[in-house]
């Protein structure tokens, strides 16, 4: 199974029924061999540009494991779907993120021996006042 990224825009007047509409979009996805791993809501924004006459939209990120013919059925259902304005469906670069994700972890440890040596720092200020 390989893993993707999909973009879901809702049509803006659906927040007070936005937990069906994504109990369908879920379903969708489940039913094409799709398995959920983490699902983000962006919540109501306003739109870069006019989609389908709408101003804004409700943004949520799936993050999605599901078979390549998965994805072809997937599409082919989101676009007949009332509730959902415009999708992306991507497959992320898993290397390239591995690769920030060590940077990050590199800066975080760097800036954590920084802060330690500060304390230590400041601990030999204390002692010389003292």
């Amino acid at each position: 199974m390989n893993q993707y990224e999909i973009a879901v825009l809702y049509h803006p007047d659906l927040e007070v029924d936005l937990t069906k509409a994504e109990e369908r979009v879920t379903k969708i996805i489940t039913d094409n061999g799709g398995k959920i791993t983490a699902a983000d809501n962006w919540g109501k924004r306003k739109l870069a540009y006019t989609i389908k006459k709408q101003e804004h939209a409700v943004y949520v990120f799936y993050t999605v494991e599901m078979p390549g013919e998965g994805v072809l059925k997937t599409e082919a259902t989101l676009n007949i779907t009332d509730e959902v304005i415009r999708y992306l469906i991507v497959r992320p670069d898993l290397k390239k993120i591995a690769k920030a994700e060590a940077i990050k972890a590199d800066k975080l440890k760097k800036a954590a021996e920084r802060g330690d040596r500060a304390n230590d720092d400041d601990k030999d200020e204390e002692k010389d006042e003292e």
